[in-house]
């Protein structure tokens, strides 16, 4: 239901989406989600090895992209087709144009500090480190940024990350983000709008 609602609150105190609930236990926070999935379910070793310095190099990439990446890369789903759903009015371009400068200062750090010339962030194999990334830098795409265009060190290993997760699975996982422009045709409970948009508003600020 509602990541708001009451029975929300029992799996996330923050009432903040991602959550899990795996029989009385809790947690949040993707990233903290993500190593407690590899852990319990034994997953090969490449997604978060256990050879202690590549593991090191998942956590300081993952450490890195909150403040980096995603701090960029979501906000142009919000500004192009989220923000104006709710607000019914969309957002100077000027806005949008911030945030790519702020996500093309992200990307030239992210190819030269951890891609380099590796096929994935941490070497010859992909792990939650890949994942994490592809996924927030698929949002601009998904509203027509294309931030891979112009820059074929990025390009090429988004195409080695699809072909590692697998094509048909890597485009179903993004299916929603892909066609996130879709929302703009649909009707928004007026009493929602009225609640999220300051708060979509602050978000931005």
């Amino acid at each position: 239901g509602p990541s708001n609602s009451e029975g929300a609150g029992k799996v996330n105190l923050l009432k903040k989406v991602p959550a899990l609930k795996d029989g009385d236990f809790t947690l949040a926070e993707c990233t903290a989600i993500l190593l407690y999935l590899s852990r319990k379910y034994n997953t090969p070793d490449h997604w978060y090895p256990s050879d202690i310095q590549k593991r090191a190099r998942v956590d300081e990439y993952l450490s890195w992209h909150h403040a980096n990446i995603r701090a960029n890369a979501p906000k142009t789903m919000w500004i192009k087709v989220l923000i104006p759903l709710f607000t019914g009015q969309p957002l100077p371009s000027e806005k949008l144009q911030e945030v790519m400068d702020g996500l093309s200062t992200s990307l030239k750090q992210f190819e030269e500090r951890f891609l380099q010339d590796k096929a994935f962030i941490i070497g010859s194999e992909i792990s939650l480190a890949d994942l994490v990334a592809v996924v927030e830098l698929m949002q601009p795409v998904g509203v027509g940024c294309d931030i891979f265009e112009d820059r074929p060190r990025l390009m090429e290993w988004r195409r080695r990350v699809e072909d590692a997760v697998g094509k048909e699975l890597f485009f179903q996982a993004h299916e929603m983000i892909l066609n996130i422009k879709e929302l703009s045709n649909i009707q928004i409970d007026p009493q929602l709008k009225e609640h999220l948009a300051p708060v979509l508003m602050k978000m931005l600020k």
